[in-house]
């Protein structure tokens, strides 16, 4: 091979790898996030009474969420969806926890179902959260709350326990950090890109409340790796969890998670 070739072989691969990286850069919220988009007057249709509510954002952006009622309140669940649908879907949630004495509360992130406008960085996305947090404790006693995460949701959940005196926090598939979840699944992508590091392993050791981790042993999508990297940081009487024949998705259903929440200590 000629120094002229070798020398164009090598510029070449660099202008490619440079286009990348851009790719990533700039696309990496379409990478990420797969909302359901929905009207601004769809009308959701559920087997169990609930309430709508619109709470706005700093910005003029408006973030929609549900409120469940169970029959006979312990507290309420603020949970945190995965990274694709909408309210539409992820409230069908709601009877696994109201069947268990909870309401339920949960939002869509912005661009997800009602909610306006899009993520755009980490730090917009968790400050929406905590916004609805914040309204979510206006209406219960914080004592009261259990927060859950799934997928994407774990490391906001996790951030937003670190800094809050809430009575749970469980985390549904989570991974360590967002930042060697894409080092798994994208070996060439550089870490300084990423706008999204979602540290969970950083923030974990500051969660004063009990803590339990769930994770699917045919999880594809995030490996069960993640969480036994994550029980090395739990408190003595924190657990981990591992299911049997679960993948990523549909954990809210599995019987074995249900019946351990049910017969739970820290559930009650």
């Amino acid at each position: 091979m000629s120094y002229r070739l070798m020398s164009f072989l090598i510029i070449l691969i660099g202008v490619l790898y440079l286009g990348f990286v851009a790719i990533l850069y700039f696309f990496q919220e379409k990478m990420i996030f797969f909302p359901t988009k929905l009207a601004a007057n769809y009308n959701y249709h559920f087997e169990q009474d609930f309430e709508e509510i619109t709470i706005k954002t700093l910005d003029n952006n408006a973030l929609n969420s549900l409120l469940f009622k169970a029959k006979q309140t312990k507290g309420v669940v603020f949970y945190l969806h995965g990274n694709a649908g909408s309210l539409k879907s992820w409230g069908e949630v709601s009877e696994v926890y109201t069947s268990l004495g909870y309401d339920l509360f949960i939002m869509d992130y912005r661009g997800y179902g009602k909610s306006s406008g899009k993520i755009s960085n980490e730090n917009q996305f968790y400050n929406d959260v905590k916004l609805v947090y914040k309204e979510l404790i206006s209406r219960y006693k914080e004592e009261d709350v259990i927060i859950i995460g799934n997928s994407i949701g774990t490391g906001v959940a996790t951030r937003l326990a670190s800094e809050s005196n809430n009575k749970l926090l469980i985390l549904q598939a989570p991974y360590y950090n967002f930042k060697s979840l894409v080092k798994e699944k994208f070996s060439l992508a550089p870490s300084f890109v990423l706008k999204y590091q979602f540290r969970t392993n950083d923030f974990l050791p500051k969660c004063k409340m009990p803590v339990l981790i769930f994770h699917g042993k045919e999880d594809q999508v995030i490996s069960h790796k993640n969480s036994l990297k994550l029980e090395k940081l739990l408190k003595p009487n924190d657990q981990l969890v591992l299911l049997e024949n679960q993948g990523h998705n549909g954990m809210n259903y599995n019987k074995e998670y249900f019946i351990f929440l049910q017969k739970g200590k820290f559930w009650h």
